[in-house]
């Protein structure tokens, strides 16, 4: 536990609860939607101690951006473990629909971070795309594994059955932002996994 001083009294919060809270609030508002007094209030600190614990306000969303990437999509690098395309699939597609579903928070932060970061300086929208390139470089460089293995019946580029891939994750992602269940973005997944083009 840290203390920090708030108006001249000690206070003690936990910087991780506090970090989470704050990813709490970027997700649901994005980068730019989420204002100082959100997040301070969100977090239970001021503005100094969040200056001191995290820095400013794009440092603390890269350090949600951490956060997210560890705790809501290690599934993606998990995925990869999977002996066969279609397990890669299955894994992603489901793994998707968790995160979009399985807590307060609904959606992809990837995805609302990508579309609220237009308009944002270019160090935070060149962060927020890297960090989607990576993902996409793992699943395209296991996609090629596949065909080089014969998976697929025809046929089949890495590059594009993993932008098919990205496609469905971020409908389900935005699909569940508009209220869809987990029930119904199963079934979204399930039906892509029925049309999978391989052996």
């Amino acid at each position: 536990m840290e203390k920090l001083a708030t108006r001249g009294r000690p206070r003690e919060f936990c910087p991780d609860t506090a970090l989470a809270s704050a990813l709490q609030v970027f997700w649901t508002k994005g980068y730019e939607g989420a204002s100082l007094s959100d997040l301070t209030e969100a977090m239970g600190i001021t503005r100094p101690s969040l200056y001191a614990a995290f820095g400013n306000k794009e440092a603390l969303f890269r350090q949600a951006l951490d956060l997210y990437q560890r705790d809501k999509t290690a599934y993606i690098g998990e995925a990869m473990r999977e002996p066969t395309a279609r397990g890669v699939a299955q894994y992603l597609l489901h793994g998707a629909v968790e995160t979009a579903t399985g807590g307060e928070c609904r959606g992809c932060m990837g995805v609302i971070s990508t579309v609220a970061c237009q308009s944002v300086e270019p160090s935070i929208r060149e962060d927020v795309n890297q960090r989607a390139e990576a993902a996409k470089t793992l699943i395209v460089e296991r996609m090629q594994q596949a065909i080089d293995a014969g998976e697929f019946n025809g046929p089949t580029d890495a590059q594009a059955i993993t932008r098919y891939l990205l496609a469905i994750m971020q409908g389900i992602s935005v699909q569940a932002q508009s209220g869809a269940t987990r029930a119904d973005l199963m079934g979204v997944a399930d039906a892509a996994l029925a049309a999978w083009p391989s052996r």
